[in-house]
């Protein structure tokens, strides 16, 4: 199994080492999630709209060549976990959520507009917490709870254990994580993997949807962007935990997740094939 640390987009929106901020790349997210339809214009900040519009002229002619984009890539990944968790849902297998650093994320918000009658928890740093709460506040009709969390934990009033505790014991449950886990060394991810099984064993049912970037496709982003754009875009250095797929599973495997697929995002957008998602089940 490989791991290491490499140079990669930021994709989330909590930085490392326990940093409240909201990073310039989570900002940029937001707003692209707002510009393709995922979420409602209440979510767009001004800085992300700044960011964007900044990056905008190298993306277009990185589309025009037919490379990828950091847009494209965002974009499928993030269809691609709302794929993942509405068939669940509708199958009858979820009922509840808990979405780890969901950012500026309007899934929450449109899964429950969508389901009704499915509890969905987001979960995040104290300050991107409030902040996201305010920013619902700006939207009509029924959201997402938010709370906090610390990932990081085993036990305690933030850990994902206590989120877990407010949550009904007879209902299906899924944990989502979006651009997290390239933040982490390969120790922490497993352990919150672990975390993230032993919690979900006890619910009827339990799935974990989450998107991983290989090494691989870590390398070729860096051929196909280059590296200026990177320079525009990375925050700091991340971390590349796998090579392939199989790897990806095993780890999931050992972490009780016995039922693992790792799949691209997609194939009909270059930048769909720079990430894969995980769809594992205790």
């Amino acid at each position: 199994m490989a791991r290491g640390v490499g140079t990669l987009y930021d994709p989330g929106v909590l930085l490392p080492r326990g940093s409240e901020a909201i990073s310039p790349t989570g900002h940029y997210t937001g707003y692209v999630w707002v510009r393709n339809g995922l979420a409602p214009q209440e979510l767009a900040t001004p800085e992300g709209r700044l960011f964007f519009h900044a990056l905008e002229p190298v993306m277009r002619v990185s589309r025009l060549l037919g490379r990828p984009t950091f847009e494209g890539m965002l974009v499928a990944r993030h269809r691609m976990l709302d794929l993942l968790l509405a068939g669940a849902i509708e199958r009858g297998e979820i009922g509840q959520v808990i979405e780890i650093a969901a950012g500026l994320s309007a899934r929450g918000w449109r899964f429950v507009q969508r389901y009704d009658g499915v509890t969905y928890v987001e979960a995040d740093l104290p300050r991107m917490a409030a902040r996201k709460q305010r920013l619902l506040q700006r939207l009509s009709g029924p959201g997402p709870r938010v709370t906090t969390i610390d990932a990081l934990a085993d036990d305690g009033p933030d850990s994902i254990a206590a989120v877990a505790d407010t949550l009904d014991p007879e209902v299906g449950t899924a944990i989502v994580t979006e651009g997290l886990l390239n933040y982490f060394d390969l120790e922490a991810v497993t352990g919150m993997w672990h975390r993230f099984a032993e919690v979900l064993r006890r619910f009827p049912t339990g799935a974990y949807f989450a998107d991983v970037v290989l090494r691989p496709q870590a390398n070729s982003m860096v051929e196909k962007l280059g590296a200026g754009l990177l320079a525009a875009t990375v925050r700091g250095r991340v971390h590349l935990h796998f090579d392939t797929e199989a790897e990806v599973a095993a780890a999931l495997a050992e972490a009780a997740f016995p039922a693992a697929d790792v799949v691209p995002a997609g194939t009909d957008n270059p930048g769909a094939r720079l990430v894969h998602v995980i769809d594992a089940w205790t």
